[in-house]
């Protein structure tokens, strides 16, 4: 069973007839997505029907042999994986079972260093994962990983331990592959690293940590045709699409994704970056500065319902608000029934941990929508593979159609790029030499107001 997304407390906030004004605008953008699918320009969307039999081989060859599974990747190449780990093996490190997963999607040296500290390299599988072949923060995790794993298992050690995925033709990673007969997989060209999670990108380390990589895919293919429709109402990506964009206009642009079950947290934070990277945009399509893009916030409940929920029911209303539920927990826990006498403990004896975290979250939902609150309930009836496949389509094409309303590219990331071309610069790679110079002439504060 697939999962269930409701939009009906969504309507009162805009009404029925503005949402409807969109129709045809939604067909047209739909006639234009499959002009430019059919032309190569959304490989993503074909994502459903590609072949895993070579990551299944290598999985299977690879099944039992290590304690670990290191990842070495950052954004796009390390939040989907994170998010499956999370949603189909364990969201709790204690209950993890070998191989154990680690992802670095961060060069924190001292976090770099305790895991290099605790870990055996003979017992260590590492993925390094980047589009380009050349991010910076990748590629030096990568090249101390490489000296870790040749001291400690040997040159032959190292080639055996360490899998490659990253362009087919291109970049720095794939020359050092070959030159090291390094075992590599594809990133499909075209998808972008927020799009990638149904890539080998997340199904390679996925397969190795025995997630069901055939069962994502099937369930992408479930949504990919649940969204095939161009009718706005019978299509829940532009559906969702236009709500936001009926908010944006309205002033709601802060979009809160409330996850009500530790295993979808981190599926809230995958969405973080694939909203905010690809709407958040200086110019539109005809170059235009625009400055748009709402600011995605993630929040589990019923964790923040004593930190966030104040602000969101009492706070300005300019939010949107998405909660993710279960259907059932694969655990569950009976409330003993003890204190007969204090009633503010009594009544909770006889029922279970499940049936107060459900209660919980209905009881926040009808809260925000009592005030007012735009708010779309998504339900897993269960978390496996086919549901979290569905999920993952269901809000990238939902994104780009988005992208789309609000007139700008959400397949790019302009601003990321400049980022990394003043690093480079700073680092002394050759050819940013004027970065280095540009960056330096950037004032970044001011002297007067420094204290210490």
């Amino acid at each position: 069973m697939g999962i269930t997304i409701d939009f009906g407390c969504m309507i009162p906030a805009f009404s029925l007839q503005a949402v409807n004004s969109y129709a045809g605008k939604l067909r047209a953008l739909h006639a234009r997505l499959g002009e430019r699918r059919a032309a190569g320009g959304l490989p993503f969307c074909d994502l459903p029907a590609q072949d895993t039999g070579g990551l299944k081989d290598c999985a299977r060859r690879l099944a039992g042999r290590f304690a670990n599974l290191v990842v070495l990747g950052i954004g796009g190449s390390a939040l989907g994986l994170i998010a499956l780990n999370s949603a189909l093996r364990t969201p709790h490190r204690w209950a993890e079972k070998p191989p154990r997963l680690y992802v670095l999607d961060n060069i924190d040296p001292e976090r770099v260093r305790t895991l290099l500290d605790a870990l055996d390299p003979r017992q260590t599988l590492v993925n390094v994962i980047t589009k380009s072949g050349d991010t910076a923060e990748t590629m030096a995790s990568f090249l101390i990983f490489r000296e870790w794993l040749a001291a400690g298992a040997g040159e032959a050690g190292y080639r055996e331990r360490m899998l490659v995925t990253t362009d087919r033709a291109k970049g720095a990673l794939r020359r050092i592959a070959e030159e090291d007969r390094l075992a590599t997989f594809a990133v499909p060209d075209g998808v972008g690293g927020r799009f990638s999670v149904l890539t080998p990108v997340g199904l390679l380390p996925a397969a190795l940590l025995g997630i069901d990589v055939d069962g994502l895919l099937a369930g992408a293919a479930a949504m990919a045709a649940r969204t095939s429709s161009p009718e706005l109402l019978a299509n829940p990506a532009y559906l969702g699409a236009v709500l936001h964009h009926l908010g944006w206009l309205g002033g709601r642009r802060i979009s809160v994704m409330l996850a009500y079950a530790d295993r979808l947290y981190d599926l809230a934070d995958w969405y973080r970056q694939l909203w905010a990277e690809s709407l958040g945009k200086r110019l539109d399509l005809d170059g235009a500065e625009v400055r748009v893009g709402p600011t995605p916030v993630r929040s589990l409940g019923v964790t923040d319902q004593h930190s966030q929920l104040q602000l969101y029911k009492e706070g300005p209303d300019d939010k949107i608000y998405t909660v993710l539920r279960v259907g059932a927990f694969p655990a569950d826990l009976p409330i003993p029934r003890a204190f007969p006498e204090l009633e503010a403990v009594a009544y909770l004896g006889g029922h279970t941990l499940q049936e107060l975290f459900q209660a919980e979250a209905r009881a926040t939902e009808a809260a925000l929508v009592k005030e007012g609150r735009p708010l779309t309930s998504v339900s897993f009836p269960v978390v496996d593979a086919g549901a979290v496949g569905e999920f993952f389509f269901w809000l990238e094409l939902q994104t780009v159609a988005a992208g789309e309303l609000l007139g700008i590219n959400p397949l790019d990331q302009p601003g990321v790029e400049e980022g990394k071309q003043l690093a480079y610069g700073l680092l002394g790679r050759p050819g940013y030499q004027a970065r280095r110079a540009e960056l330096e002439a950037i004032r970044t504060g001011d002297g007067r107001l420094s204290f210490g």
